[in-house]
């Protein structure tokens, strides 16, 4: 899978080429030229922030601002009507968009919330389950009525120890599935679903009657494995067949393209989190540099602090640290050099999540080159801040993130099922080869040598040791991966095996080299070259 992140009304509000009556809605997205960038662009999964009822937040109607990206849900049963058309057509539209991604040959998950919903703290207003009964859907502070528990940032925490509260999510989730026709979804603050007693326990009622539903376990599942509570983080700790958000993954990623991550860091996380994942397997990650909730790639090399000013609370919001770079000047830039330094990073920091084991995550719009000028959380900005920019996108760099998607998917080396496994230098269960710039494998002390910043795996296409589901053998090229995050230049000695080795576009020039000699590798960059030899 490939999965894409984006928002319903984001990704059509300002499309010249979509009918307006459609710009902003379920139709929108399906319109042929959203459809077509989607094919094109090459991914499998389209990742849809919550459709489900929404009501914004009072201080936002106070401020005049509202609840774009919907994380407040109202209608745990009711897509949202403003993405429709008309309020009474939101059903049929909404079956509409599904019934078109699939016949693209695209799946549908939602992001869904069954943490808290918009009724707020006990000061919020009561306009559905505080009215039926406060003491069963929400926990309550004990020994004091009407105070909730707030695991969430939102002021309510859904009490899924209660057995109408299961039945009510698990009853929604089939809705959606089998009336609606989605594939997966995706649990805002999953932790807070796991919760029973004084603690988190992965095999709570609700996740138990997630697991056994025979509809619901054929669906994909993912989690945000985190929620605000005692004992909230909890990534790599959900049973399978979860796969969850890997924000280790992100912050080692955007930490080594800066310099400050050891090659060691970057090794664990490109070749699948078997730190956190050994339980289960690679795919179980679900990898990402920028996701709804923080800045957008692009203002990620753009900007080393959050502009938030916009969202009204004194840029005091949006989450930190970002582990972003402005690269010698705060957001827009007419100084060529640290355009092109940025670009390096960018380029770099797309490769390298679409060179990991894992499922790839990728946020809408970036593809675009689309900027939130700084906000890293743009919660409440319905307007252009959040809307994709078609009229600026940069085409070249569209075409760049085409190309590595096509990459991956053509090399089934970088999506393996099982962790690669080590084994003695030149054994033929080696399935992964970290390569020193020398020319030879690291050994252990390079490991721990905070200096080495070039860092480079060589994949065996021939031990992939797996079979495709008419039981033919897995094999690939054998695949040089090259990973430069410093500032100057590297030469890295090519392994001795094979008549040459060729650069892959798009991460580089397409020349052949022979064995044992010297490529180089720019800075801030990922050089990647194939060989049809194998050791």
């Amino acid at each position: 899978s490939i999965i894409y992140e984006t928002h319903v009304k984001g990704i059509s509000m300002l499309h010249p080429d979509v009918p307006e009556a459609h710009r902003g809605t379920y139709l929108g997205l399906i319109s042929p030229p959203i459809l077509d960038h989607l094919k094109n662009l090459g991914v499998t999964t389209i990742e849809l922030l919550p459709v489900q009822a929404k009501l914004s937040e009072f201080n936002l109607h106070k401020a005049n601002l509202r609840n774009y990206w919907g994380y407040s849900p109202l209608g745990y049963f009711a897509p949202e009507p403003s993405y429709a058309s008309h309020p009474d057509q939101a059903i049929q539209e909404f079956r509409q968009m599904v019934d078109g991604l699939h016949e693209a040959g695209l799946e549908v998950i939602l992001d869904v919330v069954y943490n808290h919903t918009a009724e707020g703290s006990r000061l919020g207003p009561t306009i559905s389950f505080r009215g039926l009964d406060n003491k069963v859907y929400y926990r309550e502070v004990p020994e004091k009525a009407r105070y909730l528990q707030d695991y969430t940032g939102t002021g309510n925490t859904l009490d899924v120890r209660k057995p109408v509260v299961r039945r009510l999510i698990a009853d929604s989730l089939r809705y959606w599935a089998e009336d609606m026709g989605v594939d997966g979804f995706r649990f805002d603050l999953a932790v807070s679903l796991a919760r029973e007693g004084g603690g988190v326990k992965m095999d709570s009622a609700l996740l138990s009657l997630l697991k056994q539903d025979p509809v619901l376990q054929k669906t994909k599942l993912i989690a945000e494995p985190w929620d605000l509570g005692p004992d909230g983080y909890k990534l790599g700790a959900f049973p399978a067949p979860w796969r969850e958000w890997n924000a280790k993954y992100r912050d080692t990623i955007r930490q080594y393209w800066r310099g400050h991550a050891s090659a060691s860091d970057l090794a664990t996380r490109i070749s699948g989190s078997s730190d956190l994942f050994h339980k289960r397997r690679p795919l179980s990650s679900i990898n990402f540099i920028t996701a709804h909730d923080g800045f957008t790639l692009e203002d990620t090399v753009s900007y080393a602090h959050k502009h938030n000013l916009a969202n009204l609370e004194d840029n005091r919001d949006g989450h930190e640290p970002n582990y972003s770079s402005n690269w010698g000047e705060e957001g827009p830039t007419l100084d060529e050099g640290i355009a092109r330094t940025r670009h390096s990073v960018k380029k770099a920091l797309l490769s390298t999540l679409f060179l990991s084991q894992g499922v790839p995550m990728l946020l809408g719009g970036d593809e675009l080159g689309r900027t939130q000028q700084g906000n890293n959380n743009a919660y409440c900005q319905d307007n252009e801040i959040s809307w994709y920019n078609w009229a600026d996108q940069q085409v070249e760099w569209t075409a760049f993130v085409r190309e590595t998607i096509a990459f991956r998917k053509a090399h089934p080396s970088l999506s393996r099922h099982r962790f690669l496994k080590g084994g003695p230098a030149g054994s033929v269960d080696e399935q992964a080869i970290w390569w020193h710039p020398e020319g030879r494998p690291m050994r252990a002390h390079d490991w721990s040598h905070s200096a080495s910043l070039t860092l480079g795996l060589i994949l065996p296409g021939n031990r992939i040791q797996d079979v495709y589901p008419n039981g033919d053998l897995i094999e690939d090229d054998t695949l040089l991966l090259v990973f430069n995050s410093t500032g100057h230049d590297s030469t890295v000695v090519l392994p001795t095996w094979g008549t040459f080795w060729t650069g892959c576009a798009p991460f580089c020039e397409e020349t052949k080299t022979q064995p044992s000699h010297k490529i180089l590798i720019h800075s801030h960059s990922v050089g990647v070259f194939r060989s049809e030899s194998h050791p």
